[in-house]
C-alpha cells in the first residue's frame, strides 16, 4: 500500500527517539558563531521559525530567518553574520540553493545545509551537509521530516550550547532528558486529536474558512496550519500572528468561521483569551490547542511537561493529523497527485519530488 501523511506521522517518535538516542553523532561543532542566517521556504521556514527562540534561549545567538528569494534580490547582508544555513528537507528547493550560491560569491561566511538528503544539490552547494535523519519521505504534504527539522535545529542549538561551554553536561543531559519527555507523548497526543476529530468532523469537514492564531513560539506552528490545510484541505486558511489578527483581519469574522487559538503560557496568553472571548460572540465554531489540561470540549489539550520554547513541536501534530482526517472526510483524494509538474515549471525545484 502506499504511504499517507498518517504513515509519517505514527512514525514520528521512533524518528526522533532515534534522533535523541544518536545525538550529537553527526552534528558539528560550532564555536564562536553569534549571528546566524537561517534561509528557508514553505514548511521548512515554519520548522525553522518553531524552534528558533529554543536555540536562540540555550545557544546564546541571534537566528534571522529569511525567505532565500526575497533576502537575495532585495535584502542587504548583515555584514556581522558569521554562519549561513540553508534548510530544504528535499535539498532540491531553488531559491535556497541559488541564495547560498549568491552568499558564498560576496561574504566569507561559512555555510552548513539541513536536508534529508546529502546526495542533493543543496548538500553539493554548502560548505557542510547535516542528515535530517528521516530516509525518504514520499508524500508530498511533509509530516514526520516538518517535525525533524524542529528537532534537529533544536539539538543543533543544545550542542553548539554545549560546545561554547554556555551549559554544562549535567545541563546538556537535563535538555535532553526534557526533549525525551516531548517525544514520548507523541502517541497520546495522536489518540487525544483522533477523539477531537471524531468529535467535530461535521463542523471541521464543512468549514469554508480555517484561521489560526498564536503568539511568540506558536507563530511557526500557525504557519504551518495555514500551509498544511491549504496543501491538503484546499479552502481559504490563515495563520495569524495574534497582535497582527487583531489590527484588521478580525473584520473578516463571521458566523461560518472555524477558528483555533494555540494557549500557551506567555506575555500575550491574557489577550489570546480576551480575544477568544470576544470572537465567541461571533461564532459557535472556536476551538482551542491547549497547552496543558482542560475540561473543556472544544479544547484539544497536550497534557505534556514542557516548556514554551519546546511546546511547537507538540502543537503541530494535531494540525497534522486534521489536515489529513478533514481533506479525507471532504472527498479530496491526497495519494493521487495533482499538479506533478508545478516544481519544474516555475522553477521552484531542481528536479521533481520522488512521491509514491
Amino acid at each position: 500500500m502506499k504511504p499517507t501523511m498518517m504513515t509519517y506521522i505514527h512514525e514520528e517518535q521512533a524518528t526522533l527517539s532515534a534522533m535523541l538516542y544518536g545525538y550529537p553523532h553527526d552534528l558539528p561543532e560550532i564555536k564562536g558563531k553569534g549571528t546566524w542566517l537561517v534561509l528557508a521556504t514553505g514548511s521548512s521556514i515554519n520548522a525553522i521559525k518553531s524552534a528558533k527562540y529554543y536555540v536562540e534561549n540555550l545557544a546564546n545567538v541571534r537566528v534571522t530567518v529569511e525567505e532565500p528569494f526575497h533576502f537575495q534580490h532585495y535584502e542587504k547582508m548583515d555584514t556581522a553574520t558569521d554562519l549561513v544555513l540553508g534548510v530544504s528537507q528535499s535539498g532540491e528547493s531553488t531559491s535556497t540553493i541559488n541564495a547560498i550560491k549568491h552568499i558564498r560569491k560576496s561574504f566569507p561566511v561559512v555555510t552548513y545545509g539541513l536536508t534529508s538528503k546529502l546526495s542533493s544539490e543543496l548538500a553539493k552547494t554548502v560548505d557542510h551537509a547535516i542528515d535530517i535523519e528521516i530516509g525518504e519521505e514520499r508524500v508530498g504534504y511533509v509530516t514526520k521530516g516538518y517535525v525533524a527539522t524542529i528537532f534537529k535545529f533544536m539539538l543543533l542549538g543544545l550542542y553548539t550550547a554545549r560546545c561554547n561551554g554556555l551549559i554544562t553536561e549535567t545541563q546538556e543531559a537535563e535538555e535532553l532528558a526534557k526533549l525525551t519527555v516531548a517525544v514520548k507523548s507523541i502517541p497520546q497526543i495522536i489518540d487525544t486529536t483522533e477523539l477531537f476529530f471524531e468529535k467535530w468532523k461535521d463542523e471541521l469537514t464543512s468549514s469554508p474558512r480555517f484561521t489560526a492564531i498564536g503568539y511568540g513560539p506558536s507563530v511557526g506552528v500557525i504557519k504551518e496550519m495555514e500551509t498544511k490545510f491549504a496543501e491538503t484541505i484546499r479552502v481559504p486558511s490563515q495563520g495569524v500572528e495574534l497582535e497582527a489578527f487583531m489590527h484588521g483581519p478580525y473584520f473578516e469574522v463571521n458566523g461560518n468561521h472555524r477558528m483555533f487559538f494555540l494557549d500557551t503560557p506567555g506575555e500575550a496568553r491574557e489577550r489570546l483569551l480576551l480575544l477568544k472571548a470576544y470572537e465567541q460572540k461571533y461564532t459557535d465554531y472556536i476551538y482551542t490547542v491547549k497547552l496543558g489540561e482542560s475540561s473543556d470540549e472544544r479544547t484539544l489539550a497536550i497534557n505534556a511537561e514542557v516548556d514554551i520554547f519546546i511546546a511547537p513541536l507538540l502543537m503541530v501534530i494535531p494540525f497534522q493529523i486534521l489536515a489529513h482526517h478533514i481533506a479525507e472526510a471532504k472527498g479530496n483524494n491526497l495519494p493521487q497527485r495533482i499538479f506533478t509538474d508545478f516544481g519544474i515549471s516555475v522553477k521552484s525545484k531542481t528536479k521533481p519530488g520522488d512521491y509514491a
